[in-house]
């Protein structure tokens, strides 16, 4: 296993929409394990494979306090969700040290393919329907960020760049 490098907000890469897996094999299960590794040392509750530059439908989540509710989705789709709508702070690995609030549906039916190719469906609400949304939105070429404002979005942006070229010059 290895850690992957986690792109960072506003890398173009990070809207690239990501394909399809068309056959879950050993390719796709060490990356799998490589963003498992990624996402607990970074450490966070969910990471796609579109922000470890990998662009196919592939994601690891665990929201569980302990690491004991791992689960990995491939080829995730939403199949329904609620008319409730909630607001939730959310944060992003690709995004570091920056939070804001979401409006997301409360709770969301998906489907998925597991580790052995086989189809599952599950019911999701509270962090884990957020958290879900969240990096299906990440293979659709989306970052949180873009649910916010386009004055908020446009001042992190500017933040975020002078970060960067002042880290550059380091």
């Amino acid at each position: 296993m290895a850690l992957l490098n986690i792109l960072h907000y506003p890398d173009k890469r990070l809207h690239k929409v990501a394909k399809p897996v068309a056959k879950v094999d050993d390719r796709i299960r060490r990356l799998v394990a490589d963003m498992i590794e990624t996402m607990y040392d970074a450490p966070g509750v969910g990471l796609a494979a579109t922000q470890v530059d990998v662009h196919e439908r592939v994601v690891v989540i665990d929201v569980s306090e302990d690491k004991e509710g791992l689960m990995v989705l491939i080829n995730p789709e939403i199949i329904s969700f609620s008319d409730d709508v909630k607001t939730y702070e959310e944060g992003c690995l690709s995004v570091p040290g920056v939070y804001d609030e979401v409006k997301r549906p409360s709770e969301v039916r998906v489907r998925a393919l597991n580790l052995d190719g086989e189809p599952f469906e599950f019911d999701a609400d509270g962090l884990l329907a957020v958290c879900v949304q969240h990096e299906i939105d990440h293979l659709n070429g989306l970052v949180f960020v873009q649910h916010l404002s386009m004055l908020k979005q446009t001042r992190l942006k500017t933040k975020l760049r002078k970060e960067q070229r002042e880290h550059e010059r380091v």
